[in-house]
């Protein structure tokens, strides 16, 4: 059985998926039944009513060790806007990149990744740090394919927010955590999206999220991270691997014209 087994795959007939595998992981998302100000607090109606994704866990999936800090992400739309909200426990935040367009994941961060369409291609990748710093680009493919980031793709209207509960870059004091909103066009999403933006009752679109988290240390009062340490990435839906870039592996978001609250999640 094995021999054959390899021998499809060596063929072409069998495709191999990261070991280890997971369903992706599933989110209805509803419309906002009050108005969003995107101000990183989350207090509006329609925030408190919709329900928070799983917790975050390792990108490999439940063959490494439970995230340090929990992350939950939720999502609402309208007829404008994608929102979604992130809630990062976390007891030091910190940040440097000031910069749009840094590499962000080079300090602490949250990130989206949208494939409207779930061809695995044409797909959205926005990450911000706790500075309120953005750095978005689109990929026409994923790396392992060929694909290169357009960097100078912006997302035309975005608006996001942080809201720090303690500190920024003080470490004399421990810290609660952050929290991210963001309100992304549909008008800039529907470029690339091949199908209707906003979507229509019922369409699904590939997400995903991570949360890249750095070990540090104190220097002269200030954070620094620690020399020759890998950063950590918790995910909403497990890749099975190291590696964003496989939308086959990221959520899907069934997208529903009932008012959030209205109807109860399946």
């Amino acid at each position: 059985m094995q021999r054959l087994f390899l021998a499809l795959v060596l063929a072409g007939f069998l495709c191999v998926v990261p070991v280890a595998f997971t369903a992706p992981k599933e989110y209805v998302c509803y419309r906002t039944v009050s108005a969003i100000k995107v101000d990183g607090k989350l207090t509006e109606a329609s925030w408190r009513k919709a329900n928070a994704t799983d917790l975050f866990v390792d990108i490999e999936g439940d063959v490494k060790p439970r995230p340090r800090f929990a992350t939950h992400a939720k999502m609402l739309w309208d007829d404008q806007y994608f929102y979604i909200a992130a809630e990062l426990v976390e007891p030091h935040v910190w940040g440097t990149l000031t910069k749009r367009d840094s590499v962000i994941f080079h300090d602490n961060d949250f990130e989206v990744f949208i494939d409207p369409n779930g061809d695995r291609d044409e797909y959205y990748e926005l990450e911000i740090n706790a500075l309120n710093t953005v750095w978005d680009l689109f990929l026409p493919k994923p790396y392992r394919d060929g694909g290169k980031a357009q960097d100078n793709w912006d997302i035309k209207g975005l608006l996001t927010a942080v809201q720090v509960n303690g500190t920024l870059n003080d470490p004399r004091d421990r810290d609660k955590g952050w929290t991210v909103e963001m309100a992304i066009p549909w008008s800039v999403l529907g470029e690339y999206a091949h199908k209707a933006a906003p979507p229509a009752n019922g369409d699904q679109w590939r997400v995903n999220f991570s949360r890249v988290e750095w070990q540090h240390e104190i220097v002269n009062g200030k954070y620094q991270k620690v020399p020759k340490t890998k950063e950590d990435n918790w995910v909403w839906s497990p890749q099975g691997v190291v590696d964003m870039h496989r939308p086959e592996m990221w959520g899907v978001v069934r997208f529903s014209t009932a008012g959030v609250g209205k109807v109860k999640a399946k």
